[in-house]
């Protein structure tokens, strides 16, 4: 069995912060996550890791056109086989290449884009860092959600681009790439379906790579970043004593969630797996 953890084209793969001051923001991560960091390219991008393991990454701000994201924001990068290919497929279903391929030197080749409803994401080609492999445990990646101002837009986008499924769930949409989950299986989480299964998790869900919701009020079309956490009201805690705010505390069937924005505006949720009893 495989322990490396490898992303099939289509599949949401990575996430990283761009900030205007990756030191501090290094600090204020690895003191809330328990998160080691270290630079990994010459322009002083930083993995951290836990345990020895990639858990997501910290650079530089990019210079944005108008669409893009002008303030630190965490972005979501999109597993491809072949980069290329991949951002023609973007720009024939109507999205945008706002910066193109390039070799950053951690680990794949890149490209930003900007989908039908305006929301920038990124293209992953691995090259030696097939993505994230701290996942769905504290301290890890959990979800990558997006939000969106026309559902049936982004919808017809994603689908034509990556081959996405959307399932309306009543309490809400999720995402999958079908096949997911059998590649979960057969590589590095044999037991991802017997696991669901013990927990009533909805059909499908093995195959899930985040959630489809409208924008709140106020809130400008992207794709939002969930990190797993242990106990939700311990890191509201620490958060607002490393500088931070906490925006939102919210409580759902599953999770109990903690909106927060970092001390120099980037925006991620904290989410504790704590599914109500029935």
């Amino acid at each position: 069995m495989n322990s490396l953890r490898t992303y099939p084209e289509g599949v949401t793969c990575w996430v990283d912060l761009e900030s205007g001051d990756v030191q501090a923001a290094a600090a204020f991560y690895g003191q809330l996550f328990g998160w080691t960091l270290s630079e990994v390219t010459p322009s002083g991008y930083q993995v951290a890791q836990l345990n020895g393991k990639d858990a997501a990454g910290i650079g530089a701000q990019l210079s944005a056109d108008e669409s893009e994201p002008r303030s630190p924001a965490w972005n979501t990068y999109i597993a491809v086989s072949d980069l290329d290919r991949a951002a023609s497929r973007v720009q024939a279903a109507g999205g945008r290449v706002t910066h193109p391929a390039s070799d950053p030197g951690h680990g794949a080749r890149t490209a930003s884009c900007v989908d039908t409803g305006g929301v920038p994401f990124r293209l992953w080609q691995a090259t030696g860092r097939p993505g994230a492999q701290v996942v769905n445990t504290p301290g890890g990646w959990n979800f990558s959600d997006l939000h969106v101002s026309d559902v049936a837009v982004s919808i017809a986008f994603y689908t034509s681009v990556f081959g996405w499924r959307f399932d309306e769930l009543g309490f809400a949409t999720m995402i999958r790439l079908p096949g997911y989950g059998d590649h979960l299986a057969a590589t590095s989480d044999p037991d991802i379906h017997e696991r669901q299964s013990g927990v009533s998790a909805p059909p499908g869900f093995a195959d899930a790579i985040g959630w489809l919701a409208p924008v709140g009020d106020g809130e400008r079309p992207h794709w939002h970043v969930s990190f797993t956490v242990d106990d939700r009201d311990r890191i509201a805690a620490v958060t607002e004593r490393l500088g931070g705010t906490v925006m939102a505390l919210t409580e759902g069937d599953w999770t109990r969630d903690a909106l927060i924005r970092d001390p120099h505006g980037a925006v991620f949720t904290a989410s504790q797996f704590a599914p109500q009893s029935t």
